[in-house]
């Protein structure tokens, strides 16, 4: 079966004069993202604002008459952030085009936090070869040395090493170290906290306890540790990069998607074919594709055939035959034959860019489920600092006095009590956490989109894994939407085409959709179909008329005991016709006889059943909702696998959402798919609304879930895919709570060091984002192969 694809309207938000989308530069954890957010909603002329950690995205929903776009931006710069506009989606191009002022500004600070790496490793590196026992010893006191007999100074091997650590570890303090110190007095100027709060503190406790030690003559005799402070500076930074590099990956669907739309087009003016910028194709435009070409933008064929792989856009691997009048899809690959067709929506219109839109929305959106981590986030860094200053102060003043002196030999107490309240301090960064579901819902939802499932945001995720009903509307959902003809069942004396031919030379000319369906059968079984005369349609009854001299009657029982023709011998085929939701169609000859029985049904679509099968299987009750009599609603139903007390029959439109409402007061979750203008209410009344690709732009706007095809097995796809996001946020939360649940009182036990403490955290942040980047694995059960 050739589905067409129809452009999805977007959901969500539209970039209007009132909205803008801004790529965010700087964040670091869920506490910048907190902060930033905060501050965005506080502003006045902001009406709204959301801000995605995963993707550094904000989307601002703003009163024009109050504020501008540049006053949001610089509002943004106060907090410690930088942001830049990011430009709609007017054309779709490969990410190597078309400027794009967040990845450009993304790309620069990735590449300055690179070099600071570098400075801080090549300062660094030294620090840890200086604290090998046989080179501490031996390199300072050759300094010393050297510098005594050229100098004529005094100085000790340990006053030596103590100078050389601080001329190396300066540098790493406050050139690498400087972002975390600016960031804490942005935090602090707003009273709260965030991962730069925690490592400015952490590093400065160590450093300038350092310092003194090097410099107070009184404390010359303690040791320093500036290695501690450079260390765990070069390890934030470096987790960073390798955070950074993760994340990058979880927008790889979008990439993709861009990266689809070809750059060229070849169009028909004034008589010659010329090749164009894909951007400078308009509507009306007659475009020219060869084999192996992509189809630049969307249209309808007026000339050739072909067959088209849509696999890149709706994930089905069987090319979809395309005749003049169909419809084809920008970025979809010509296999076979040339074809001519007009451009009917192109740039920001075609659907590619509508889906890459809804995608970028997605992504930027947030579940319900990311409130948690908000709720601890805003609570988290006060929270930790309370926990490293207790911790402080048990190792300091009471734990000297339960342990043997011994256990000092090597660092007094106070030293002890301070490395152990900064390995909490840093080891606490709630980074990970906040990066949890983001990523997880970024992955998911490209992943989606990449199987033809367009999921608009985060929420409808959520909802969709908790889904434990679905309401399938029968006609154009189940069903193919239109009648065909399933039996021809000729009586004696009568063969199957001679009875079609009579059948269709009445019904020539007629749109009924019966009508239709019996033309299209003949012209199927390619039979000639002569005129008819004497043509009479009989209200309630059926039709009649003359074909090649021979009087016919096509209708019902009524016209046939209207005809006098005696169809007793026929009533238990008629009855079992009917039984299975058909409508019987009967043909009778002179008034005399029966010709024979055509039997007429909106049959399933090809793989109803199996995703009906497949969602029972998944513990979801299966319903069906139609206006059609409940003994064809039923044969229909059994047909697809829904049990008869699960068949929601004789519902007029207006009341399928009245529907929807009963089985929400069951306390079910309820997902509606439909694809009408009618199934809009219903769509909105169920928690999750599924619109199909093939129906109406109001119903695909109401719908929290896009299918791109006609394909019931995307149902399935968008369930199982909508189960594995929240298994894998729930991974996430466990490993990045898990972390800190393990990790403070590791470090407050004294087990420790706060060099480790940040290498660890680093690993925490880049571990959430990988197991994220593990949903990439993700395959629909129900593979659409064949």
């Amino acid at each position: 079966m050739n589905d067409t694809i129809t452009p999805p309207a977007p959901g969500g938000p539209t970039e209007t004069a009132d909205s803008v989308s801004l790529g965010i530069i700087g964040m670091t954890c869920s506490s910048c993202q907190a902060v930033v957010e905060r501050t965005l909603q506080r502003t006045p002329g902001v009406t709204s604002a959301a801000v995605n950690l995963a993707n550094e995205t904000a989307r601002v929903s703003f009163d024009a008459r109050e504020i501008d776009i540049d006053s949001i931006i610089n509002t943004v710069r106060s907090v410690g952030y930088d942001a830049v506009e990011r430009p709609a989606v007017t054309q779709p191009t490969t990410t190597d085009e078309a400027p794009d002022a967040q990845r450009e500004a993304q790309q620069a600070h990735i590449a300055h936090e690179r070099r600071l790496f570098a400075f801080s490793l090549a300062l660094s590196l030294p620090l840890v070869v200086l604290m090998v026992p046989s080179l501490m010893e031996s390199v300072p006191e050759a300094i010393a040395s050297w510098l005594n007999g050229a100098l004529g100074m005094e100085l000790k091997p340990m006053m030596v090493f103590k100078y050389l650590s601080f001329v190396l570890a300066t540098p790493v303090q406050f050139v690498a170290g400087w972002q975390f110190y600016r960031g804490f007095f942005h935090a602090l100027k707003r009273r709260t906290g965030n991962m730069d709060t925690l490592i400015a503190i952490g590093t400065s406790a160590a450093y300038l306890y350092s310092v003194a030690a090097t410099f107070v003559p009184a404390l010359h005799m303690e040791p320093v540790f500036f290695e501690t402070s450079a260390l765990l500076i070069t390890f934030v930074i470096l987790g960073k990069l390798l955070e950074a590099r993760a994340k990058g990956k979880t927008s790889d669907a979008i990439k993709k998607l861009m990266g689809l739309a070809p750059k060229t087009a070849r169009v028909v003016r004034d008589g010659a074919e010329i090749d164009v910028p894909v951007e400078q194709v308009v509507t009306g435009d007659i475009v020219v594709v060869r084999p192996g070409e992509k189809v630049p933008v969307d249209g309808v064929v007026t000339e050739g055939s072909s067959a088209i792989d849509e696999s890149m856009l709706t994930g089905e691997s069987i090319p979809a035959e395309k005749r003049p009048g169909d419809t084809v899809i920008g970025a979809t690959v010509n296999k076979l034959g040339s074809f001519r067709f007009r451009a009917t929506k192109v740039g920001a219109e075609t659907a590619l860019a509508q889906i890459i839109r809804l995608v970028e929305e997605a992504q930027g959106s947030k579940a319900p489920v990311q409130r948690f981590a908000d709720r601890i986030s805003a609570i988290f860094v006060p929270v930790v600092l309370a926990i490293a200053l207790v911790t402080f102060l048990v190792w300091f003043f009471i734990v000297p006095g339960l342990v043997d002196p011994s256990y000092y030999a090597d660092v007094t107490p106070f030293i002890k009590a301070l490395l152990t309240g900064t390995a909490v301090v840093v080891i606490a960064c709630p980074c990970a956490l906040g990066l949890a579901t983001p990523t997880a819902i970024m992955v998911g939802t490209g992943k989606g989109a990449e199987n033809g499932v367009l999921i608009k945001s985060g929420e409808a995720l959520e909802t969709a894994y908790k889904t434990r009903a679905i309401v399938f509307d029968k006609t154009g959902t189940l069903t193919h939407g239109r009648p065909v003809v399933t039996d021809l069942e000729p009586a004696a004396g009568f063969d199957a085409d001679r009875m079609l031919v009579l059948a269709a030379a009445l019904e020539r000319g007629s749109e009924h959709p019966l009508a239709e369906a019996i033309i299209a059968h003949a012209k199927a079984r390619d039979v000639h179909v002569p005129p008819a005369s004497g043509f009479a349609a009989v209200p309630g009854h059926g039709v009649e008329g003359t074909v090649e001299d021979v009087r016919v009657a096509l209708g019902n029982r009524r016209l046939m005991a209207r005809e006098g023709i005696d169809i007793t011998a026929h009533e238990a085929q008629i009855a079992d016709l009917e039984a299975e939701g058909k409508t019987v169609m009967l043909v009778g000859v002179d008034g005399a006889r029966l010709a024979g029985i055509i039997a007429v049904a909106d049959t399933l679509k090809e793989h109803s059943a199996e995703a009906v099968s497949r969602l029972s299987a998944m513990g979801v009750e299966v319903y069906m909702i139609t206006g059609d009599n409940r003994r064809t609603a039923e044969a229909i139903a059994a047909q697809a696998g829904i049990p008869a007390d699960r068949v929601l029959a004789e519902v007029l439109p207006e009341h399928k959402a009245d529907e929807v409402t009963k089985l929400q007061a069951r306390g079910l979750a309820v997902a509606m798919v439909g694809d009408g203008i009618n199934d809009t209410p219903a769509l909105a009344a169920a928690d999750i609304g599924i619109a199909m690709g093939a129906g109406t732009d109001v119903a695909m706007e109401t719908g929290g879930i896009v299918l791109i095809t006609n394909d019931l097995r995307d149902v399935v796809t968008a369930i199982e895919l909508s189960r594995a996001t929240m298994r894998k946020i729930r991974q996430n939360f466990f490993w990045a709570l898990g972390y800190n649940s393990l990790g403070i009182p590791v470090a407050a036990l004294g087990l420790l060091r706060p060099e480790l403490a940040g290498a660890a955290m680093a690993l925490s942040s880049v571990s959430v984002v990988t197991s994220s980047l593990l949903l990439r694995r993700f395959r629909p059960s129900l593979a659409k192969s064949a």
